[in-house]
């Protein structure tokens, strides 16, 4: 006693020097909620969330007075007989072994990190428990311990404890639920219902006889709570790891600082719907676990890993695992007005790996990258109703998966797929024909489609080759989400996407506006974009997403998109929206390989899209997209490209081997600068023109490179155009019959005529005499011979002779002869 006595001066003196202010500063955890105020996630450093007495239910302080301190509105900070019967045990057993703290004294303790196990120590904490109780009144003491003690598995305070093991707040809790967290207080990692189901109960079991026997419950309630079975939360979701919420840690960081955003308490408001982001990660998990079972796939396995990794953690090992190989999935869906972000899913477990491939991660977009091609021409004139080829290309001119044969077709996703010959754009873009898309590409120019894709967001650089037509350049999936929105919003896209949209103090102050200006990038003209609009509608209709309405169970709503398959089934992608959202989901390894042969978009990704469009859907309702005012419909020929004739029909053969006449025509939509204007020349007489034709007097032409006053013309020996017609009025040579007297009256025709010739080889200049002299001088002109009446002989069958330089002609088998000298005898 003397010995104890002796320095409980300077332990009254220690205790103070205490700042008593310091019980009401805990670090509290960052709330985070919805777009609809719903709680999705927390950050701190400490878990924990304080909240008045009033809020905590009066059960839960009558479980912890039962359990922990029975005489709490008795004593005055400790409990004296407490602490004899506790000092006696401990010393018959020579170490310290059982306490007799009051709560006053456990917040003393908590609050001041009195850890140390001596008598000392405990001998401070009383001093210090009754300065408390000077202080405080009972209520508050007993807010301030409840908001601050630890609840296991992470939780700090009774509210966060409360949303952690049951998911609701503290005054919502049953009696039952009130006795599981009065019993965890003593032992919180091993008594925690994550921890030991059995053990648990036991605890709650005991506080409540214990509120019995006090007199708090009566035996019915007694009875009863200990009936209850108890639903407990996700131990994962009570820590909020997942991809959504570590991304918004990030920026909240970002905003405020490390510092008041782990231990502030504020109230961050975000973009995220919390309903559309169950569906989507739900959705990823089951559609990806089903792909794992295919016989093609023959890679890791989520299951194989989650058992690797949970065998690991229970061992301590996890910072020895090695990182999954299993097939990853990634979903972003934004809001097409505003580019809030909707729904962000990084993967497939966040606890397994943190890497966030929604927002990180640069893979090939595959043919989902196709409409901005398409887009890009329809800006340079083309329309959805241009002719394109459909027919084998050299891979020389991509070099996708090498440099020699032709280049392969994996954007249609079928093997039955057929090169079709000459296709409109239209359904070159609904069919994803590679071959046709590289060709209108290089028409529209690959720098017209790169500052096309870079206006549209999308920031990864892209290379300058043909191959980037079929998304062999990699880009993020925020990238592409936000680059579609183009196309429901009529050419222009949000500024950026974005997950904050206010962080606030607890009553409301605001700490953080993340309230953008509302900033459009105008991309495209409205017509173009709602020109493949349409060619998206009517791939999901008809295309290569048709499965979403036929397999997967995509309500009737007006929506399109497109699938994205890259080169050697390394990425199946599926981008898509509707007047209100657009969502992009994209699946394949984080170290790129073969998934399996036939993993494409339609396959893999497109089953995500459709439950997740259909659960926004019921949130926003989608409406139809309107069409520009000045695109106009036109009925057109699928064969020609040009406007539709009467006559445009195709024979076709029915399953029964008749042959019936199909109309070849639809209705196209193009701006008046697009629209064709000439009929079709396919069905029918053509009228295409190889040029324009001109009046005489307006024929243009070419000034003479020489004077023909100087320099001799050449006159023409054979014909220099091989047609019936010539728009080009090209020089021709002339035929001049025999005379068949030579009379002077003849050698004056024939001078003339000669006269004549050069004129016309001269294209009408005024020739001198010396000219037409040289003229008559040119080769000999042959002669028609007249075919004379010959018996009838049997009929021959002729063959055509090949065509050989008239100066090496057989004479007696030419039919042009060189006319001798007039001799007045026809016959000679």
């Amino acid at each position: 006693m003397l010995y104890v006595s002796s320095f409980v001066p300077d332990l009254k003196a220690q205790a103070r020097t205490f700042d008593l202010n310091k019980l009401e500063q805990m670090e509290s955890a960052s709330v985070i909620l919805d777009r609809n105020g719903k709680i999705f996630g927390q950050i701190y450093v400490e878990n924990r969330e304080t909240v008045p007495y009033e809020q905590l239910p009066a059960d839960l302080v009558k479980a912890v007075i039962a359990v922990e301190d029975a005489k709490f509105y008795q004593h005055h900070g400790y409990d004296l007989l407490g602490i004899i019967r506790a000092a006696l045990k401990n010393f018959t057993a020579g170490h310290v072994r059982q306490g007799a703290s009051t709560i006053t004294q456990q917040l003393a303790r908590n609050s001041f990190s009195l850890k140390e196990k001596t008598y000392r120590r405990k001998l401070l904490e009383i001093f210090l428990a009754q300065r408390i109780e000077e202080q405080f009144g009972k209520q508050k003491i007993m807010e301030l311990y409840l908001n601050r003690i630890y609840f296991g598995g992470g939780l700090y305070g009774a509210e966060a404890a409360a949303r952690g093991y049951f998911g609701k707040s503290a005054r919502e809790m049953s009696l039952a639920e009130c006795a599981t967290l009065a019993g965890l207080i003593k032992s919180p990692n091993r008594l925690s219902p994550w921890t030991d189901r059995d053990n648990s109960r036991e605890a709650r079991d005991y506080a409540l006889d214990r509120m019995r026997d006090l007199g708090f419950i009566s035996r019915e309630q007694c009875a009863a709570a200990r009936g209850e079975q108890i639903v407990i939360g996700s131990r994962q979701n009570a820590q909020g790891q997942t991809y959504a919420v570590d991304y918004i840690r990030q920026q909240v960081i970002a905003a405020v600082g490390w510092n008041r955003a782990m231990n502030e308490g504020f109230r961050i408001r975000t973009t995220i719907d919390v309903d559309l982001q169950k569906a989507a990660e739900d959705s990823l998990r089951t559609h990806l676990e089903a792909a794992e079972q295919s016989p093609e796939y023959n890679h890791q396995t989520y299951a194989a890993y989650a058992a690797s990794f949970r065998k690991a953690k229970a061992n301590g090992t996890t910072s020895d695992q090695p990182a999954p190989e299993y097939l990853q999935g990634a979903v972003i869906g934004l809001d097409d007005a505003t580019g809030d972000i909707l729904v962000l899913v990084g993967g497939r477990d966040f606890e397994h790996n943190q890497y966030n491939r929604a927002l990180q991660a640069r893979r090939p977009a595959g043919t989902a990258m196709l409409p901005f091609v398409y887009a890009a021409a329809f800006e340079k004139g083309m329309y959805p109703g241009s002719l394109v080829e459909d027919s084998p290309l050299d891979n020389r001119a991509v070099m996708i998966g090498g440099t020699t044969g032709i280049l392969g077709e994996w954007g249609p996703e079928s093997a039955e797929n057929r090169y079709e010959g000459a296709l409109t754009a239209r359904q070159a873009l609904v069919k994803s024909k590679n071959g046709a898309t590289v060709r209108i590409g290089m028409d529209a120019g690959v720098d017209t489609v790169l500052h096309l894709c870079s206006a549209a967001g999308i920031r990864s650089p892209l290379r300058p080759y043909p191959a980037t037509f079929l998304g062999s350049s990699e880009v993020t999936l925020a990238e592409l989400a936000l680059a579609y929105t183009i196309f429901p919003n009529g050419g222009w896209r949000p500024n950026a996407p974005h997950i904050l949209e206010r962080i606030e103090e607890k009553d409301g102050t605001l700490v953080w506006d993340g309230k953008q200006q509302s900033i459009r990038k105008l991309v495209i003209k409205p017509e173009t974009a709602y020109e493949v609009h349409s060619c998206l509608a009517d791939a999901l209709q008809s295309g290569t997403g048709k499965a979403a309405f036929t397999e997967f169970g995509l309500k009737k709503m007006p929506a399109a998109g497109k699938t994205g398959t890259a080169y050697d089934f390394t990425d199946a992608l599926f981008a898509g929206y509707d007047s209100n959202f657009t969502c992009a989901v994209w699946a394949g390894f984080d170290k790129p390989q073969k998934i399996y042969r036939g993993a494409f978009g339609r396959e893999l990704a497109l089953p995500i899209w459709v439950d997740i469009m259909n659960a926004a859907a019921k949130s926003y309702p989608p409406r139809e997209i309107k069409r520009p005012g000045n695109l106009k419909q036109i009925e057109i020929c699928s064969r020609s490209g040009l406007l539709a004739t009467d006559k445009c029909y195709d024979a076709v053969k029915t399953a029964n081997g008749d042959t019936v006449q199909k109309r070849t025509t639809y209705t196209e939509i193009a701006i008046p600068s697009q629209a064709p204007t000439e009929p079709c020349t396919v069905h029918g007489e053509s009228r295409a023109r190889l040029a324009r034709e001109f009046p005489g007097s307006d024929l243009p032409r070419a000034a003479l490179a020489v004077d023909l006053s100087e320099v001799t013309p050449v006159v023409v020996r054979s014909p220099t155009l091989l047609a019936d017609k010539d728009p080009y009025n090209s020089l021709k040579p002339t035929l001049k019959p025999e005379p068949t007297t030579e009379t002077a009256g003849d050698q004056n025709s024939e001078n003339v005529t000669s006269g004549t010739e050069v004129k016309a080889a001269s294209n009408g200049a005024n020739i001198s005499r010396s000219n037409t002299e040289a003229a008559e001088a040119a080769p000999e002109i042959r002669k028609a011979i007249p075919v004379e009446p010959q018996e009838k002989k049997p009929v021959e069958i002729r063959r055509a002779i090949p065509v050989k330089p008239l100066d090496q002609e057989d004479v007696d088998q030419s039919l042009l002869k060189s006319a001798a000298r007039p001799s007045g005898n026809l016959d000679e």
